[in-house]
């Protein structure tokens, strides 16, 4: 399971939302953001939950309105553009170093957050320059005034 979000510009919206069996193609190219399996590990930081999904950063992975089919892991997600202003402002406040104090190999392993084995590594290597691209990702989207379409792959 693999996360991955795209930048809607709002002009492409409305056709997103009238063709969703198109969606699942929209997750390839420019304005994309993988973030491959570290995507619970950075929501269980952001959260302190496996899947509740909170207001403002605690919406950034598994948040928004579900459109399109299920992929297996559940349908994808949307974010319309003010959502996604609120999403960003939220984790513009967040510091890595508020992520890292949170940061528990142990306690991942014990919410079986996926991929459930977790290095004590992982947080320099791997968690923290994907939650820096996430938190990039949606600078860029709530400055150009763009919808995000979230999933689980």
């Amino acid at each position: 399971m693999i996360f991955v979000g795209r930048r809607v510009p709002a002009a492409d919206l409305q056709a997103v939302l009238d063709d969703p069996e198109a969606i699942d193609a929209l997750f390839e190219g420019d304005d994309v953001i993988d973030l491959d399996k570290s995507w619970h590990g950075i929501h269980y930081l952001l959260t302190g939950t496996a899947w509740e999904i909170t207001e403002g950063a605690g919406s950034a992975i598994l948040g928004g309105t579900e459109v399109g089919d299920d992929n297996g892991y559940g349908p994808p997600r949307l974010l319309q553009p003010g959502e996604v202003k609120t999403v960003a402002a939220a984790l513009e406040t967040v510091r890595p170093a508020s992520l890292r104090a949170r940061w528990d190999p142990a306690a991942l392993a014990e919410a079986e957050i996926y991929p459930q084995y977790w290095d004590p590594t992982d947080f320099d290597s791997y968690l923290e320059p994907n939650f820096t691209a996430l938190r990039d990702f949606y600078r860029t989207a709530a400055a150009r005034d763009q919808a995000v379409l979230l999933a689980i792959v």
